[in-house]
């Protein structure tokens, strides 16, 4: 639904601003990698923000819990920092992003943003909002 609404949004020319995408994902969700925002065609998106919040419990049993661009890791959340109702921003204590700022350039066109785990399967959290602030280019 919210990429229907990105789709509109740049078919009438507004390629470069901001979004701001609201995802509630099930642990289940997680664990099995799951879409969170695929572009629209021939167009790339740029992380601009990130964030996210443990829902119904703290996380647990992963390593971390990871924002992704294919293999590489946009973000990754430690669990540690994932307490329940907690908010973990990008940058942030528990939240790593990569050297030299390059979670924050544009991806390859058409790549879609995920959501994963690394470790084992997170548990104990019934679901991680993932808060998306990006831009289309």
């Amino acid at each position: 639904m919210e990429g229907a609404k990105v789709t509109q949004v740049c078919a009438k020319g507004a390629a470069g601003v901001a979004f701001n995408l609201r995802h509630r994902v099930t642990t289940a969700e997680v664990n099995a990698g799951h879409t969170i925002l695929t572009p629209p065609p021939e167009m790339a998106v740029r992380m601009i923000d990130c964030a996210l919040i443990a829902i119904g419990g703290a996380a647990s049993a992963a390593d971390s819990v990871d924002i992704l661009d294919g293999a590489t890791k946009l973000l990754a959340c430690a669990v540690a920092g994932l307490t329940q109702s907690a908010l973990l921003r990008a940058g942030a204590t528990d939240a790593t992003v990569l050297a030299d700022g390059a979670s924050f350039v544009a991806l390859d066109a058409d790549d879609p943003v995920t959501i994963g785990v690394t470790g084992s399967d997170l548990a104990t959290a019934t679901h991680i909002d993932v808060l998306l602030t990006f831009s289309l280019e």
